[in-house]
């Protein structure tokens, strides 16, 4: 598992502010420039100073992690809104044509973002990105979880799952960054893994998470509109994830996308830019460099 080094010299912060919500962003590396959608806090935590000598990461926050001056109505949480917030911020800090990227359900962001602003976007990159979060892949979810899981991944689970309620109750507040952190064992390869430190100092409005990742994503149709999408699209999946459904889940959309390419990683779970970083980074910046617009039309 990658340990980033540090990048200080090279990293340039700021808050751009949308309605009520104050937006940070960390702009770190060299490069091309790939905006990941997310916390403008945790993300940098999960890709490697290599990444940056090759790429300028711009980590954004979408409003779920962003502090608001007042407390928002749900209709200030629409994906739309999300989604102009990305080309805002983008305008903002003069970039040109990007590569967008999104992790779990960010994926999902990154991909609606790339069909709205295609003229923006040279590549879409989603991370841990199951084709939904629909009733029927949380039950392929679950049957991957019940046939492929060893004994000592699901003790560990069930040992966390007795912690969880009362700290939830301890802190209900926290309760998204509760949860991801009790599910490590479905979400690591190395399913001992505290993943707490990643999380220190994220602020979390609940009320977006429980709408976008219990609604929006739920009832999300990847399909809709990529017929006319000209992007090509990279999704990287670990084997060991157990918090989506699995990769093969995403056979039957592949007639739908123009351009896709699938990479499984053997040795992660959720988080495979943090888990296998080096193969994580050569998998991504081969594909990036044989997608660029001048060539897209390459075999996977």
């Amino acid at each position: 598992m990658s340990q980033l080094e540090s990048t200080e010299d090279k990293v340039v912060r700021g808050t751009f502010r949308s309605g009520s919500f104050d937006l940070q962003y960390s702009v770190e590396g060299h490069g091309k420039p790939a905006i990941v959608i997310g916390s403008a806090i945790y993300y940098p935590r999960t890709f490697s100073a290599e990444l940056r000598r090759k790429l300028k990461l711009v980590f954004v926050d979408h409003r779920g992690f962003a502090r608001s001056s007042e407390k928002a109505a749900m209709s200030e949480y629409t994906l739309d809104i999300i989604l102009d917030d990305i080309e805002r911020i983008r305008e903002h800090l003069g970039l040109g044509e990007i590569a967008i990227v999104g992790h779990s359900g960010h994926g999902y962001m990154a991909l609606e973002y790339a069909k709205k602003y295609p003229q923006h976007v040279s590549h879409a990159v989603l991370i841990g990105t199951g084709p939904s979060h629909s009733p029927a892949h949380a039950a392929l979810t679950e049957q991957h979880w019940r046939e492929a899981v060893c004994p000592e991944r699901k003790a560990q689970f069930e040992s966390d799952m007795q912690r969880l309620p009362a700290e939830l109750a301890a802190s209900p507040e926290k309760r998204f960054v509760t949860y991801c952190v009790r599910m490590g064992a479905r979400s690591w390869y190395d399913h001992t893994f505290d993943a707490s430190p990643l999380w220190e100092n994220v602020h979390v409005n609940m009320e977006m998470f429980d709408f976008m990742w219990g609604e929006v994503f739920r009832d999300i149709d990847v399909t809709k509109g990529l017929a006319d999408l000209d992007v090509p699209v990279f999704i990287a999946m670990g084997r060991f994830d157990y918090l989506v459904a699995p990769h093969a889940s995403w056979e039957p959309f592949r007639p739908s996308f123009r351009d896709l390419t699938m990479r499984v990683f053997d040795r992660s779970g959720h988080t495979p830019q943090l888990e296998e970083s080096s193969l994580f980074d050569t998998e991504l910046l081969n594909w990036i460099a044989a997608r660029e617009k001048t060539g897209r039309r390459y075999p996977s």
